[in-house]
This record gives structure tokens, sequence and C-alpha cells, in this order.
């Protein structure tokens, strides 16, 4: 038995098998919902469930806020359908040519920009095609069955090689191996298997509104990726990215970040450090990165914000950009790193 999924207000329908998350169904049936980490850990796919049953799992319960349980908020990552459905999604998009699919890919360098940041290039199969959206992710399918997301940092017209960055996370299965921790060390021309695209975490190039990048540790990866898809196509929009790490190190591409600033025209950086050491010698911006944009932009009514980090960091600048900077709920995008302590997914 399968149930019909309405989603307002595209009245855009699917069908949903019980045994299948309704995000899954979407996906399946080429629609494109809100969605970032699909383990659960973060709220990209909340919706609003207008009528009908479904079963929730577990996961709405840490993630969603009792008001937002109340007035019938469900993670469609984890909820299943139950009965036919209605549900709200501001964001739908049809899926055309861009396609989720499994391809090989081999290792061809393994950089370390940082001590704890390691950049690995892919390289896909010369007869293959791969197109995603600047902002995607994919999953790495590791031989255990379990996977790994991680963001590519390269644009959409060099996707012939994919560049992941990718943060030691000690005790990790994966990123251990990519370290050299343990009883193995990743090398050049080992073979990686991967799905993708995926995510929701993209440019809105229908819009010529200026953009508040917000990015901390590694959730530079996909603004990166953004960033230079932007001046490949020369999409001439305001900029302003805000980077943020604890130290300095942590802005292990700083000098990227910096020449845009001086090479592209309306791009202006700021990177924000939160517990410098004094050795660090630091004399820039501190404090939270979210809490420096709010500083600088009191009113963000007239602004998309693209944000990219840790649930905290993301959670905490979607809830006060929008209560008290102005920002409309649906001019906020963004793309939560879980993490590898999470035993489902890291991204960046």
């Amino acid at each position: 038995m399968s149930f019909q999924v309405t989603v307002l207000p595209s009245q855009h329908q699917f069908q949903a098998n019980p045994d299948q998350s309704v995000l899954d169904a979407a996906l399946a049936a080429g629609i494109v919902l809100p969605y970032s980490c699909r383990s659960g850990a973060c709220s990209t796919c909340k919706a609003k469930v207008v009528s009908g049953q479904l079963e929730e799992g577990a996961a709405p319960s840490q993630i969603l806020s009792p008001e937002e349980i109340e007035q019938g908020y469900a993670l469609l990552c984890q909820a299943h359908a139950a009965s036919d459905l209605v549900i709200e999604s501001r964001d739908v998009r049809l899926a055309t040519d861009i396609q989720i699919r499994k391809l090989p890919s081999r290792v061809t360098s393994i950089t370390r920009p940082s001590s704890d940041v390691a950049v690995l290039k892919l390289q896909l199969p010369a007869t293959e095609t791969f197109r995603f959206y600047a902002g995607q992710y994919v999953e790495l399918l590791l031989k255990d069955g379990k996977r790994r997301s991680y963001s590519m940092a390269n644009p959409p017209h060099a996707a012939e090689a994919l560049e992941l960055h990718i943060r030691h996370l000690p005790g990790g299965l994966f990123t251990d191996h990519v370290f050299g921790v343990g009883a193995t060390q990743m090398k050049e021309r080992e073979i990686l298997r991967l799905e993708g695209p995926h995510g929701s975490f993209y440019l809105r190039e229908d819009s010529d509104l200026p953009i508040i990048m917000l990015a901390s540790g590694t959730g530079f990866a996909p603004i990166k990726s953004i960033v230079e898809h932007m001046i490949h196509q020369g999409i001439q929009r305001p900029v302003t990215l805000y980077w943020g790490g604890r130290r300095p190190a942590d802005l292990y591409m700083h000098e990227l970040a910096q020449s845009w600033s001086q090479t592209v025209s309306g791009f202006k950086y700021i990177p924000v450090i939160s517990d410098a050491l004094p050795e660090d010698g630091w004399s820039g911006r501190t404090g939270f990165v979210h809490k420096a944009v709010m500083q600088d932009h009191g009113d963000l009514s007239g602004y998309q914000v693209y944000a990219c980090g840790a649930p905290i960091v993301v959670d905490s600048a979607r809830r006060e950009f929008t209560a008290s900077c102005k920002l409309p709920a649906d001019a906020f995008f963004a793309d939560s790193f879980t993490s590898e302590a999470d035993a489902v997914a890291v991204k960046g």
C-alpha cells in the first residue's frame, strides 16, 4: 500500500510507501524538498503536516521545539506516511538533469592545509558526466555499509574531479583512515564509491538580492563551490562572507578568501575567531561568527543568507537572524554538518 502526499503551495504530488521516509519518497519521484543531513540531526527538512497521519520517529523531540511539534511540524527525513498527507514546504524543485547516481572515484591527491583538515581530490570516470548544483554534497559509501557525507568544494563546471574538505574527528572510522590514525592510511589511487548529488543547499540564481555567506570550519567547502560558480558564470551580486573558527588555523584557506575580496567586484571577506590565544597574534574580529553578522547588519530584510557549518551555528543564525534582524524565513538557506559521532553523516 502507498499513500499520496500533496505539497503546498505547489500542489506537487507523489506516492510514499510506509517503509520509506517521506523525503526519500519525494526524491524518488524527482521532487526535491529542502534537506541536508538525512539523519534527523538537523532541521532543514522540517515541514508542517496540514492533514494526515505519519510515524514521526524518535528524532523530532530532540531537534524540534515543543511548540513546533504542537503546531504539527515533522522531520521529513524521519517521518513515514501512515495515510494520505498534505504538507507545507516553502521550497520545492523538480529534478531535471540533476540525477542522484552511484559512481566509483579514484583518490588523486591528499593535501593538508592545516593539521586537522585534509583536501581530497577525487577523479571520476572519464565516460561519466556528473552534474550538481554548487553547494550540494555526495555520500561516500563505506565497505561496512555506512555512509559519510561531504560537500563538493569545487564548482559544477569543474566536476570531472571532485574536491572534498575533511576535518579529522579522532575516533571517526573514515577520518582516522584519511589521516592515517590506526591500522590503515588512505593512499593516492585508492578507490572510493560515492552517491550524489544530495542536498537543497545551492545558490538561488533567480534573485538579485545581496548575499550574506556564513561558514564555520569546513562549512567553507560548499561556500567555495558557490563563490567559484558565481565567478565562472559572471553572477554579480554583493556578497559578504563571514568565516568563523576557534583559532586562526581553522580558516585553512584564508588566503583564497582574501584573494576573492581583492579580485571579485562586490565581494567582502570578514574572518571571525572565537578562541584566539596570545601566541596566535590575532588582531581581527572575535566572538561568535553569527553575532558578527548581527553587529554589522541589524536589518537583513533585503538579503539572502547562506549558512553552512555546525548545527549549533546554523540553528543560532537561523533563529536570531529571523527574530532580531528581520530576515524572512524563506531567505535563509542552510546546510548543517553532523559529525561521525552521530554515526550517520559528516559533511565538509
